[in-house]
């Protein structure tokens, strides 16, 4: 479904471009610190309760992406709470999906839980995307009426930690025997997205190629120095945004400077 909205963390909102796209059609944000979020995230969520058209909304349960020392603490978390361990998870912030579940309860009916893995243990960057270069995911959705989403938000955050638990198990199948269970269902090819694709590509680009062809040839020193400068500017600008999809340059956010953030 092409309307999607998501809970994003706010410096995303800053991104050139995709930031401020994302700003401008009523994605949500937060601090992920609950003291400052729990007014405006709700606020915002039932906001969404009166939206015209018919959405998907994004939540990542575990805050942050994986890494080996963010696991490592936010099991010793788990351990001090005395929740079961996750190998292959996160532990999940409860708090935002418990209030993202009453705001949005009789509006949406269901929710869709979605376990996804590359093949070969491979590691998808916006770069390698950008460079053409193919992944094989596999996606394991699960879909889970609302009402069957306890109403009291302790019992909510049990089952969430449940559900993690589930997610683990499925996880751990898959990197034994490289499937998820159930019958694997392999989506069709969509040959008109990529024909309305390569249509505006050709509609936009087109001007912009005439545009530096006419540069080019005006013969100008300070023209083509010019040229060169934005080209520059612009390469830096999308390395920026690149590196903030890479997990070795995300944020502290579930390091240890946060462990007792996490505790309380």
């Amino acid at each position: 479904m092409a309307n999607s909205k998501v809970l994003a963390k706010k410096e995303l909102a800053y991104v050139p471009i995709i930031g401020w796209m994302w700003y401008f059609v009523e994605m949500i944000f937060c601090t992920r610190k609950w003291e400052q979020d729990r007014q405006t995230v709700a606020k915002s969520l039932l906001h969404l309760r009166d939206y015209p058209e018919n959405y998907l909304f994004l939540i990542h349960c575990e805050g942050t992406r994986f890494t080996e020392k963010k696991h490592q603490i936010s099991m010793q978390v788990a351990q001090a709470k005395g929740l079961p361990s996750l190998k292959h998870h996160l532990l999940p912030r409860t708090k935002g999906f418990a209030i993202t579940v009453k705001c949005l309860r009789d509006v949406v009916p269901a929710v869709y839980d979605c376990t996804l893995n590359f093949r070969n243990n491979e590691n998808p960057t916006l770069l390698g995307v950008l460079n053409g270069k193919k992944y094989h995911a596999d996606c394991y959705v699960r879909r889970i009426p609302m009402e069957d989403i306890p109403e009291d938000e302790d019992k909510c955050s049990a089952w969430l930690h449940k559900l993690y638990q589930e997610k683990d198990a499925f996880q751990e199948e898959y990197y034994r025997t490289g499937v998820f269970p159930e019958t694997p269902w392999v989506p069709p090819r969509r040959p008109w997205a990529l024909v309305n694709w390569l249509f505006w590509a050709s509609l936009l680009l087109y001007p912009l190629f005439q545009f530096l062809v006419s540069m080019v040839s005006s013969g100008s020193s300070v023209t083509l120095a010019s040229l060169v400068l934005i080209f520059c500017m612009a390469s830096m600008g999308v390395r920026w945004m690149i590196g903030v999809t890479e997990i070795d340059k995300g944020s502290a956010y579930g390091n240890i400077d946060n462990k007792q953030k996490q505790i309380d």
